[in-house]
Protein backbone atom coordinates (compact mmCIF):
# COMPACT_ATOMS: atom_id res chain seq x y z
CA UNK A 1 0.00 0.00 0.00
CA UNK A 2 1.36 3.20 -0.72
CA UNK A 3 -1.13 5.80 0.99
CA UNK A 4 0.48 8.32 2.95
CA UNK A 5 3.98 7.87 1.98
CA UNK A 6 4.17 4.28 3.57
CA UNK A 7 4.73 1.55 1.18
CA UNK A 8 4.87 -2.17 0.81
CA UNK A 9 5.58 -5.21 -1.23
CA UNK A 10 4.39 -8.31 -1.57
CA UNK A 11 6.40 -11.68 -2.48
CA UNK A 12 5.19 -11.68 -5.58
CA UNK A 13 5.38 -7.52 -6.56
CA UNK A 14 9.26 -8.56 -5.84
CA UNK A 15 9.74 -11.27 -7.79
CA UNK A 16 8.00 -9.34 -10.88
CA UNK A 17 9.95 -6.08 -10.51
CA UNK A 18 13.27 -8.26 -10.47
CA UNK A 19 12.06 -10.08 -13.79
CA UNK A 20 11.32 -6.66 -15.29
CA UNK A 21 14.47 -5.07 -14.44
CA UNK A 22 16.99 -7.89 -14.54
CA UNK A 23 15.08 -10.04 -17.32
CA UNK A 24 14.56 -13.55 -15.63
CA UNK A 25 17.10 -16.43 -17.35
CA UNK A 26 14.97 -19.24 -15.69
CA UNK A 27 11.86 -18.56 -17.10
CA UNK A 28 13.28 -17.04 -20.78
CA UNK A 29 14.56 -20.63 -20.78
CA UNK A 30 11.51 -22.02 -19.49
CA UNK A 31 9.20 -19.77 -21.96
CA UNK A 32 11.48 -21.02 -25.03
CA UNK A 33 11.11 -24.33 -24.52
CA UNK A 34 7.58 -24.03 -24.39
CA UNK A 35 7.52 -22.38 -27.98
CA UNK A 36 9.37 -25.03 -29.43
CA UNK A 37 7.42 -27.99 -27.63
CA UNK A 38 4.03 -25.56 -29.03
CA UNK A 39 5.56 -25.61 -32.45
CA UNK A 40 6.93 -29.53 -32.91
CA UNK A 41 3.69 -30.44 -31.32
CA UNK A 42 1.56 -28.34 -34.47
CA UNK A 43 4.30 -29.90 -37.34
CA UNK A 44 3.88 -33.30 -35.88
CA UNK A 45 -0.10 -33.35 -35.49
CA UNK A 46 -0.50 -31.64 -39.28
CA UNK A 47 2.14 -34.22 -40.49
CA UNK A 48 0.06 -36.95 -38.73
CA UNK A 49 -3.60 -36.46 -39.90
CA UNK A 50 -2.01 -36.21 -43.23
CA UNK A 51 -0.79 -39.91 -42.00
CA UNK A 52 -4.15 -41.21 -40.97
CA UNK A 53 -5.68 -39.53 -43.89
CA UNK A 54 -3.21 -41.31 -46.43
CA UNK A 55 -3.52 -44.72 -43.89
CA UNK A 56 -7.22 -44.86 -43.90
CA UNK A 57 -7.14 -43.81 -48.27
CA UNK A 58 -4.85 -47.27 -48.12
CA UNK A 59 -7.17 -49.20 -46.17
CA UNK A 60 -10.07 -48.21 -48.27
CA UNK A 61 -8.08 -49.24 -51.55
CA UNK A 62 -7.50 -52.62 -50.16
CA UNK A 63 -11.17 -53.39 -49.21
CA UNK A 64 -12.05 -52.47 -52.87
CA UNK A 65 -9.27 -54.37 -54.45
CA UNK A 66 -10.11 -57.23 -52.35
CA UNK A 67 -13.85 -57.18 -53.70
CA UNK A 68 -12.72 -57.14 -57.25
CA UNK A 69 -10.28 -59.91 -56.43
CA UNK A 70 -14.00 -61.63 -55.24
CA UNK A 71 -15.75 -61.22 -58.19
CA UNK A 72 -12.93 -62.22 -60.45
CA UNK A 73 -12.58 -65.24 -58.87
CA UNK A 74 -16.51 -65.57 -58.97
CA UNK A 75 -16.89 -65.25 -62.65
CA UNK A 76 -13.66 -67.66 -62.82
CA UNK A 77 -15.91 -70.11 -61.00
CA UNK A 78 -18.27 -69.04 -63.19
CA UNK A 79 -16.51 -69.82 -66.31
CA UNK A 80 -15.38 -72.90 -64.93
CA UNK A 81 -18.81 -73.82 -64.00
CA UNK A 82 -19.50 -73.65 -67.62
CA UNK A 83 -16.68 -75.53 -68.86
CA UNK A 84 -17.24 -78.83 -66.72
CA UNK A 85 -21.15 -78.60 -68.46
CA UNK A 86 -19.31 -78.69 -71.86
CA UNK A 87 -17.17 -81.62 -70.74
CA UNK A 88 -20.08 -83.02 -69.65
CA UNK A 89 -22.41 -82.60 -72.97
CA UNK A 90 -19.24 -83.82 -75.30
CA UNK A 91 -18.87 -87.00 -72.64
CA UNK A 92 -22.25 -87.73 -73.43
CA UNK A 93 -21.87 -87.18 -77.45
CA UNK A 94 -18.82 -89.43 -76.64
CA UNK A 95 -20.82 -91.78 -74.87
CA UNK A 96 -23.52 -91.89 -77.85
CA UNK A 97 -20.88 -91.90 -80.74
CA UNK A 98 -19.79 -95.27 -79.10
CA UNK A 99 -22.87 -96.80 -78.96
CA UNK A 100 -24.82 -95.30 -81.32
CA UNK A 101 -25.41 -96.63 -84.82
CA UNK A 102 -23.06 -95.59 -87.46
CA UNK A 103 -26.37 -92.79 -89.06
CA UNK A 104 -25.29 -90.62 -86.77
CA UNK A 105 -21.70 -90.97 -86.17
CA UNK A 106 -20.38 -87.19 -88.34
CA UNK A 107 -23.17 -85.90 -85.55
CA UNK A 108 -21.94 -86.78 -82.77
CA UNK A 109 -18.10 -85.74 -83.98
CA UNK A 110 -18.90 -82.72 -85.36
CA UNK A 111 -20.90 -82.35 -81.58
CA UNK A 112 -17.68 -83.32 -79.82
CA UNK A 113 -15.22 -80.88 -81.47
CA UNK A 114 -17.87 -77.88 -80.88
CA UNK A 115 -17.52 -79.03 -77.69
CA UNK A 116 -13.99 -79.19 -77.30
CA UNK A 117 -13.33 -75.80 -79.12
CA UNK A 118 -15.93 -74.39 -77.00
CA UNK A 119 -13.94 -75.89 -73.57
CA UNK A 120 -10.57 -74.65 -75.09
CA UNK A 121 -12.28 -70.94 -75.31
CA UNK A 122 -14.27 -71.45 -72.02
CA UNK A 123 -10.93 -72.52 -70.33
CA UNK A 124 -8.81 -69.75 -71.53
CA UNK A 125 -11.09 -67.10 -70.56
CA UNK A 126 -11.65 -68.46 -66.94
CA UNK A 127 -7.41 -68.71 -66.56
CA UNK A 128 -7.67 -65.48 -67.55
CA UNK A 129 -10.23 -64.70 -64.69
CA UNK A 130 -7.89 -66.33 -62.37
CA UNK A 131 -5.23 -64.08 -63.05
CA UNK A 132 -6.88 -61.41 -62.64
CA UNK A 133 -8.50 -62.37 -59.55
CA UNK A 134 -4.59 -62.94 -58.31
CA UNK A 135 -3.39 -59.42 -59.59
CA UNK A 136 -6.00 -57.66 -57.54
CA UNK A 137 -5.66 -60.01 -54.48
CA UNK A 138 -1.50 -58.48 -54.55
CA UNK A 139 -2.67 -55.18 -54.98
CA UNK A 140 -4.92 -55.36 -52.10
CA UNK A 141 -1.82 -57.04 -50.03
CA UNK A 142 0.53 -54.56 -51.00
CA UNK A 143 -2.08 -51.57 -50.02
CA UNK A 144 -3.06 -53.14 -46.93
CA UNK A 145 1.14 -53.40 -46.06
CA UNK A 146 1.10 -49.77 -46.94
CA UNK A 147 -1.93 -49.18 -44.58
CA UNK A 148 -0.08 -50.70 -41.79
CA UNK A 149 3.09 -48.48 -41.87
CA UNK A 150 1.06 -45.37 -42.33
CA UNK A 151 -0.66 -46.72 -39.02
CA UNK A 152 2.51 -47.29 -37.35
CA UNK A 153 3.71 -43.63 -38.30
CA UNK A 154 0.69 -42.53 -36.94
CA UNK A 155 1.02 -44.23 -33.39
CA UNK A 156 4.72 -43.36 -33.34
CA UNK A 157 3.55 -39.63 -34.14
CA UNK A 158 1.03 -39.55 -31.30
CA UNK A 159 3.50 -40.97 -29.16
CA UNK A 160 5.78 -38.14 -29.42
CA UNK A 161 3.25 -35.46 -29.28
CA UNK A 162 1.91 -37.30 -25.86
CA UNK A 163 5.67 -37.10 -25.43
CA UNK A 164 5.51 -33.26 -25.59
CA UNK A 165 2.93 -32.90 -23.30
CA UNK A 166 4.65 -34.61 -20.47
CA UNK A 167 7.94 -32.57 -21.46
CA UNK A 168 5.75 -29.62 -21.29
CA UNK A 169 4.36 -30.21 -18.15
CA UNK A 170 7.54 -30.89 -16.01
CA UNK A 171 10.02 -29.08 -18.06
CA UNK A 172 12.18 -32.64 -18.70
CA UNK A 173 14.61 -32.49 -21.26
CA UNK A 174 15.20 -35.82 -21.41
CA UNK A 175 11.63 -36.07 -22.39
CA UNK A 176 11.68 -33.15 -24.56
CA UNK A 177 14.54 -35.38 -26.74
CA UNK A 178 12.13 -38.39 -26.70
CA UNK A 179 9.19 -36.48 -28.13
CA UNK A 180 12.08 -35.38 -30.94
CA UNK A 181 13.30 -38.90 -31.48
CA UNK A 182 9.69 -40.19 -31.42
CA UNK A 183 8.28 -37.63 -34.28
CA UNK A 184 11.70 -38.58 -36.43
CA UNK A 185 11.04 -42.07 -36.12
CA UNK A 186 7.09 -41.09 -37.30
CA UNK A 187 8.09 -39.47 -39.93
CA UNK A 188 10.35 -41.82 -41.12
CA UNK A 189 8.06 -44.84 -41.06
CA UNK A 190 5.92 -42.44 -42.99
CA UNK A 191 8.30 -41.76 -45.85
CA UNK A 192 8.70 -45.48 -45.82
CA UNK A 193 5.02 -45.76 -46.40
CA UNK A 194 5.06 -43.42 -49.09
CA UNK A 195 7.97 -44.99 -50.50
CA UNK A 196 6.16 -48.61 -50.46
CA UNK A 197 8.50 -50.17 -48.21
Amino acid sequence: MSGSGFHVHGPHDHELEHAGQHGDHHQDSGSNMTGQIALFTAMIATVGALFGYMGGATQANAGLYKNNAAIKKTEAANQWSYFQSKSTKQNLNELALDLGSGTKKEFYESEIKRYKDEKAEIKAKAEKLEAESLEWDAKSDAEMHQHHRWAQATTVLQVSIALAAIALLTKKKWLKAGMFVAGAIGVTVGVLALAHI
